[in-house]
């Protein structure tokens, strides 16, 4: 190496002075870098002292200050749905975290976590360097400071803001542990979305809780803090998370977290990882939404979306996930009947707790191509809770038990006939049955379990609208209030279902009918807790209201299992008959074909379907108990009773079995067909029915009636004939038109049976004093027979 002399040539006196020019400038470099040092000391604590002046407290930082999201769950504990204002979050101590998800944490995030004093000077200088080089602010914050800045800061990327996270960073160091500290982190930090904290992250991917996590899902979960967006699975990069969790792995072989085999595997099982669709991570969402509201309701809405409630509901996800796929499947079946929706509830009606709830055909749905259905709320349009439908025949029961309660019976007989009901401000009102036949004699059983439609309006003409509709409020129907203007609104077409009702009032009114005459109201909530575990609100058994007598709701629910009392209707082998099951059931169908119901229970059990168009246009050709409502009500009751044990609705000991004429409904008369029916005691038949008349013809002209001077000189014959009347209790002309229909259906039916045919004209022959001829022996007729199908006791 050469070195060459810069002095040589110059004086000693010029090379002193090159010297101490030299130091004067070292000197000088020297001051102006201790006094720069020292400026930028005060600045530095000048700084301090200004952006610490206002900063939060690292106190704020526990689990009672972070806002924790309330859970809904079934009554088996499944998770159903998470309620949160901004951020889904519930909190989970460190020992419920698997530690291989704080390792990988700690091998990606901090690995001198253990060691630091919540800040990093590697981290600083890089972070400075970016600064300077690169004109860009990078991160170089440890997991304190992320906590400090998840949870105590705003989240902009500025100086101001690191100068606060430092400082912050150092006072949370001090006050909490390590595990504390990591264990506010894993609680706080954002995981993609909504999802705050692991234990959200985890069910939101993976559909489970953090502490069920394996070695592949704690990694996955550890490598989205620091972009969640771009690493979801969810977003637009969905196989990015792969060479994130890749890098994990290594960072946690590296510090001996795992070893090498361990690192191997899980990542060959990366491209096999399943995450949960978007959709399920909302189960049952029409129930969900239903007990959020009741809970706002009762807690207020910010306590519900930040307290951390666990809510334990009554319902059965098992049955629900079945009933959700069994309403869509046979609502895609009758889209040729241009069915566009379908709603369905199963309560348990000795407790009226909520065993599932399909709003509608798919909670998800926005429109149904050719139908017109009302596509912003196609889906999320909860029918059961929301909808105002009319209820068709399926209101009928309500009618025949105010009528039981107002002394009619099971066998009371009723002429379904055609019948003008005069209505004085509108045209006159004439209900038809749905295959616009008319059967003549009907007694309830027969009228309610075939769902003939004349019957039932001629039977609240008898009993009064008023009547009925205090029996419907009564029993949990609040929109049939007993006002003088519902009278005058619904009218007589109110049997028919001429009043709007909300599916789930109707189904709660028909446990009334299960239940012995009490109503339960529904139930969807059993238990709430706060995030430490005290009980805020527990179901107790609370006192049943009476709404009908225990032998009105026997009768009533004996009437309706009765498939012999359906056989006009329905025939035999109706899907409203499931062999081996005593199962009460009424079907509904709007005149319009609007709307379509099946609703039947057991003790246990009750069901309620429906089916329509979300923006009310009429329906095909449904069919009651055929097509429509029936065939979701049968598959959904048939899997609620699996694996219960059949239950028979209870006889009350006032309630007795008689047996009556078939025709009639009175006592057996000699030679004609009888059967079984049940009877409140003290209503049951006490003599024939009034339709048998013993009539005396004259004996010389058996067209007319006996004159009294045959009477009196037994020159007649005693003939028996079948007599049909009613009166018309509503008429404000004087004139019956009741018994013009039947005496218009005798015609057309029995014109030539002289048996319902008895004279009219008086004979006007005066008998001679002479022997009087022996009478002739009265005549047993037979007339046509009608079904006698016998009810066992």
């Amino acid at each position: 190496m050469v070195y060459y002399n810069t002095n040589r040539g110059l004086s000693r006196r010029q090379i002193r002075f090159r010297y101490s020019s030299r130091i004067f400038i070292y000197s000088k470099i020297a001051r102006f870098a201790f006094f720069g040092i020292i400026g930028i000391f005060i600045l530095t604590v000048v700084l301090f002292f200004w952006y610490g002046r206002d900063l939060p407290t690292p106190e704020k930082l526990s689990r009672a200050n972070l806002p924790q999201s309330t859970r809904i769950y079934d009554r088996n504990g499944l998770l159903l749905y998470d309620i949160f204002e901004e951020e889904n979050r519930t909190y989970v101590t460190l020992d419920k975290i698997p530690k291989q998800l704080q390792q990988a944490t700690i091998a990606i995030e901090d690995k001198d976590f253990y060691q630091n004093q919540g800040f990093s000077i590697w981290g600083y200088l890089r972070a400075l360097r970016d600064a300077v080089l690169f004109q860009r602010i990078t991160g170089a914050s440890t997991l304190t400071q992320q906590l400090v800045k998840n949870t105590l800061l705003s989240p902009e990327r500025t100086i101001p803001r690191k100068i606060k996270e430092f400082i912050l960073a150092i006072q949370v160091d001090r006050k909490y542990s390590k595990d504390q500290i990591l264990e506010l982190y894993l609680n706080a930090t954002p995981y993609g979305g909504t999802a705050v904290g692991v234990e959200a992250g985890s069910e939101r991917y993976f559909g489970k809780k953090a502490k069920d996590l394996n070695l592949v899902e704690s990694a996955i979960l550890a490598g989205l803090p620091q972009r969640p967006s771009y690493y979801s699975p969810f977003g637009q990069n969905p196989k990015s998370y792969i060479t994130r969790t890749t890098e994990v792995l290594r960072r946690m072989h590296e510090d001996k977290y795992i070893t090498k085999k361990q690192e191997k595997d899980a990542v060959s099982a990366l491209s096999d990882v399943v995450f949960i669709v978007k959709d399920q991570s909302i189960k049952a969402p029409h129930f969900s939404f239903y007990v959020k509201d009741l809970l706002i309701e009762q807690f207020g809405e910010n306590f519900v979306e930040q307290g951390g409630l666990q809510v334990t509901t009554t319902l059965d996800y098992r049955l629900q996930e079945k009933a959700e796929a069994i309403v869509l499947e046979e609502v895609e079946k009758a889209r040729n009947l241009k069915v566009g929706n379908g709603a369905s509830v199963v309560l348990d009606p000795k407790s009226g707790e909520i065993l599932t709830m399909v709003g509608s055909r798919d909670f998800f749905a926005t429109g149904s191509g050719d139908l017109k259905d009302n596509t912003e709320f196609e889906g999320q349009f909860n029918v059961i809770t929301q909808g105002l439908r009319q209820p068709g025949s399926s209101i009928k029961p309500v009618a025949y038990a105010t009528a039981l309660n107002r002394g009619h019976t099971a066998s009371t007989l009723i002429m379904d006939t055609r019948t003008v009901f005069p209505n004085p401000t509108d045209e006159d009102y004439i209900p038809k049955n749905y295959d616009d036949k008319f059967r003549g004699p009907l007694q309830l059983r027969f009228a309610l379990g075939s769902s003939i439609n004349v019957p039932a309006v001629k039977l609240l003409a008898l009993i009064g609208v008023k009547n009925m509709l205090a029996t419907s409020y009564d029993m949990g129907i609040s929109t049939f209030a007993p006002t003088d203007d519902n009278v005058n609104r619904f009218g007589l077409s109110l049997t028919l279902g001429g009043g709007d009702v909300r599916p789930l009032e109707l189904a709660s009114a028909y446990t009334a009918f299960a239940n012995g005459g009490y109503r339960s109201d529904p139930i969807a909530i059993l238990k709430v807790t706060d995030p430490k575990g005290k009980i805020l609100f527990e179901k107790k058994d609370t006192t049943k209201r009476r709404v009908l007598s225990s032998e009105v709701a026997f009768i009533i629910s004996h009437i309706l299992l009765d498939n012999n009392a359906r056989l006009l209707t329905f025939g035999p082998n109706s899907y409203l008959n499931i062999g081996g099951r005593p199962i009460s059931v009424k079907t509904g169908t709007t005149d319009d074909k609007r709307d379509n119901w099946t609703i039947g229970w057991t003790p246990n059990i009750l069901v309620a379907t429906w089916v329509g168009n979300n923006d009310n246009s009429p329906m095909g050709n449904v069919a009651s108990g055929v097509t429509g409502a029936a065939p979701i009500w049968r598959r959904i009751i048939i899997e609620a009773l699996s694996g219960k044990p059949a239950e028979d609705f209870e006889q009350p000991e006032n309630v007795i079995a008689v047996t009556v004429d078939a025709l009639g409904g009175g006592l057996p008369v000699d030679g004609r067909p009888t059967r079984t029916e049940y009877f409140i005691k003290g209503t049951e038949p006490q003599g024939l029915s009034p339709i048998y008349k013993d009539v005396k013809v004259s004996k010389e002209d058996t067209n007319k009636l006996a004159s009294q001077s045959e009477i009196d000189k037994n020159e007649y014959e005693a003939r028996k004939f079948v007599v049909f009347s009613e009166n018309d209790p509503i008429s404000g002309d004087g004139k019956n038109r009741w018994q013009e229909g039947i005496n218009e259906w005798v015609n057309e039916n029995h014109k030539d049976d002289p048996l319902y045919h008895p004279p009219t004209e008086q004979s006007t022959r005066v008998v001679s004093d002479t022997p009087t001829p022996t009478p002739t022996p009265e005549v047993t007729l037979t007339p046509t027979p009608t079904p006698t199908p016998t009810l066992a006791p």
